[in-house]
């Protein structure tokens, strides 16, 4: 349940492309026709992992360039190094703050009030 009222709180605090991207390559995995997997792939290149990506992820230029290169033959592992920079920087950053946010709180206290 934390997951999704994560969203908002990565939303405002301009993180969410993070989850997004961490999300999208956990369904790229799961992709049983290999034949879609080069289309799937450079959407999700084009919209995370490019300079130019409208909802571009922090990572560094060698994971990019290694991603990039990994499209020419993608596999259900070709993002693996990315998502895991990503959920790297996730852990460090985004979830601390997360755990710190008033969203956080209020649900945490509304589960403790709650009865099972």
């Amino acid at each position: 349940m934390a997951a999704l009222h994560s969203v908002p709180f990565c939303s405002q605090n301009f993180s969410e492309e993070n989850l997004e991207f961490w999300m999208a390559c956990e369904e790229y995995r799961k992709t049983r026709s290999m034949n879609k997997l080069p289309a799937k792939a450079r959407r999700i290149f084009q919209e995370f992992i490019d300079v130019q990506a409208p909802r571009e992820v922090n990572i560094d230029y060698p994971t990019r360039e290694m991603t990039k290169r990994n499209l020419l033959h993608p596999t259900l592992s070709c993002f693996d190094l990315a998502q895991l920079r990503v959920r790297s920087l996730m852990e460090r950053d985004s979830y601390p703050r997360f755990l710190r946010s008033q969203i956080y709180n209020d649900l945490l206290s509304h589960t403790q009030k709650s009865p099972c």
